[in-house]
């Protein structure tokens, strides 16, 4: 990047770390670190529940998912407005009245201590590993551009969101997620302008659309029908009906029971509030995710005008300059510019593209190297082509989705510890000490997710979908628990407690056959199974266990 891109990057980033902490400041006890003493309006709700839930995986991953597959993982989100007023009917009503710090409390209300203590582990887990996903997302693109070590990466992005996370709270969380997420918005129009700017003139949307279309990247409602197989395919990640029926269970679970966004609408200053934050939510969230999809397709038209790379991670080209194949690539990449050449001239090129670009990926798998550069596409884009000083700002919005979601995790993660494990197994802790180990715990977390974006950087998928099959492994049991607590109210804790068990053994097993194509079936169809499978099995156990207690 130029010395101005730097200037801006610095810039921005120095600034949110210097107004969260000075809009951090807040009163010295848990109410107060965790949720900023309730008091938050629903607009700052509302920009907290999107903050967190869009890291920077979304702007980082999203354009090059429809790059590469389409605009259909929009459906993913279909089933999440219905969702949302699920919660505000059920779920957000009881939390408020009983005045908790996690969701979880609540479960021992309703059941007992050990069904609360595994749904919050199970939280733990996940959302522990999700977030070193999300730290990976920003550290590629660091790693990209400067050629750094991915270890140091990870421990250098991870150190600098811990500083405000640790001292600032929820508060210092809500105030600059509220800041970030107008920076993010301003810089993804830019970006998009910059696309259409840079197009040969009389080349506009319509011709981009129509590109779009032509090449099937428009794909926004997907039935499940249009493969070769007779029937639905139930291995179709992105479709209508998996994206209203899994994408509903999904989103009931993430923001009814994941701490780190129960937390979000927890700071508010009344249930009213809470309500409206989750609607606004309901309401944006899928025109968001479609535009910032149709930045991928409109990233896919303009190399139809553009040289497209041989490969868009330049550091595996790097990788491969310096391996085995490294004359191989010289004679690789003279042969495809001068494909892209001709193809740029009007001549058909057929399938030679994909053909080389399927040799580099072989290469690379072959020397270990990273052959997904899904995630990279948006990047290169950005860095080839926008103006001195907006490649900064660029690179600064993915930094700053990232750390606004990632902080709002921590914070839920020490929350979790503090509330539903420390407090409940020692007993007698004052208050300035419960607080210091709040902070003590943000920073043991932060520390966990930066040595699992160390594992996170070589994954196969792409990242935004590394990230929600991870939580699709968990969020359906945990989704069923909250379900049996809210609707069931014969069934016992145990009952719950064993279901649990036994159903998300169950799933993670399952999980694994779908990641090894054992079994053909979308990883959506897991929250399902896993909600449903906890509801009916605890239906059926309690009374067996409830005879066998008796006796």
């Amino acid at each position: 990047m130029s010395r101005p891109d730097w200037f801006v990057l610095a810039l921005t980033l120095l600034g949110i770390i210097a107004y969260g902490l000075y809009k951090g400041r807040t009163s010295k006890d848990l109410e107060g670190y965790f949720l900023s003493n309730r008091a938050v309006p629903w607009y700052m709700v509302l920009l907290g529940i999107m903050g967190t839930q869009a890291s920077a995986v979304t702007f980082l991953s999203a354009p090059g998912q429809a790059y590469t597959d389409g605009m259909r993982f929009v459906q993913y989100y279909f089933g999440l407005p219905l969702a949302m007023v699920v919660l505000c009917i059920s779920f957000v009503p009881v939390f408020h009245r009983l005045k908790v710090f996690t969701a979880y409390e609540y479960l021992e209300q309703r059941f007992d201590g050990k069904t609360r203590t595994l749904t919050s582990f199970l939280f733990l887990v996940q959302r522990g590993l999700s977030t070193g996903i999300s730290i990976s997302a920003p550290s590629i693109i660091l790693s990209s551009l400067l050629g750094w070590n991915i270890v140091w990466t990870n421990i250098f992005m991870g150190g600098l969101l811990i500083i405000y996370t640790v001292t600032g709270g929820a508060k210092a969380v809500a105030y600059t997620q509220q800041l970030q997420m107008i920076i993010i918005f301003s810089g993804m129009t830019i970006a998009a302008y910059i696309v259409v700017h840079r197009l040969p003139a009389g080349v506009g949307m319509s011709e981009i659309l129509h590109i779009g279309g032509k090449e099937g990247k428009l794909n926004i409602i997907t039935t499940g029908f249009e493969g070769k197989k007779k029937g639905f395919d139930w291995n179709d990640r992105y479709n209508l009906l998996s994206g209203i029926i899994g994408g509903f269970f999904l989103a009931l679970s993430y923001f009814g029971t994941d701490q780190s966004q129960v937390g979000r609408y927890l700071t508010a200053r009344s249930l009213a509030e809470s309500r409206l934050g989750l609607l606004m939510n309901g309401l944006v969230k899928v025109p968001m995710q479609f535009l910032i999809l149709l930045v991928g397709v409109m990233v896919f038209a303009f190399y139809k005008y553009n040289p497209e790379p041989l490969f868009f991670n330049k550091s595996q080209i790097t990788v491969l300059e310096h391996s085995k194949y490294k004359d191989s690539l010289a004679i690789v990449t003279a042969q495809y510019n001068a494909l892209e050449q001709r193809r740029l001239g009007g001549d058909p090129v057929g399938e030679g593209k994909a053909v080389y670009k399927a040799t580099i990926r072989r290469w690379l798998d072959d020397i270990g190297g990273d052959s997904n550069d899904t995630n990279y596409i948006f990047l290169r884009f950005v860095t080839d082509y926008l103006p001195k000083g907006l490649v900064g700002l660029l690179i600064a919005v993915i930094f700053l989705a990232a750390w606004g979601s990632i902080s709002a995790t921590l914070n839920s993660l020490s929350s979790c510890t503090i509330i539903d494990f420390h407090k409940r197994f020692a007993r007698g802790v004052t208050e300035s000490r419960e607080y210091r180990l709040s902070r003590l715990y943000t920073f043991f977390w932060g520390a966990f997710c930066v040595a699992v974006a160390q594992l996170a950087y070589n994954l196969g998928n792409s990242l935004i979908e590394a990230v929600n099959v991870l939580g699709s492994l968990f969020y359906g049991v945990i989704l069923g628990i909250f379900l049996v607590a809210f609707y069931r109210k014969r069934v016992g804790g145990h009952a719950v407690f064993v279901s649990a068990l036994i159903i998300e053994t169950g799933v993670i097993v399952l999980g694994i056959l779908i990641q090894t194509k054992v079994v053909g079936l979308s990883f959506l169809w897991l929250n399902v199974i896993g909600a449903g499978g906890v509801v009916l099995l605890s239906e059926l156990l309690n009374p067996i266990l409830s005879r066998l207690k008796q006796k």
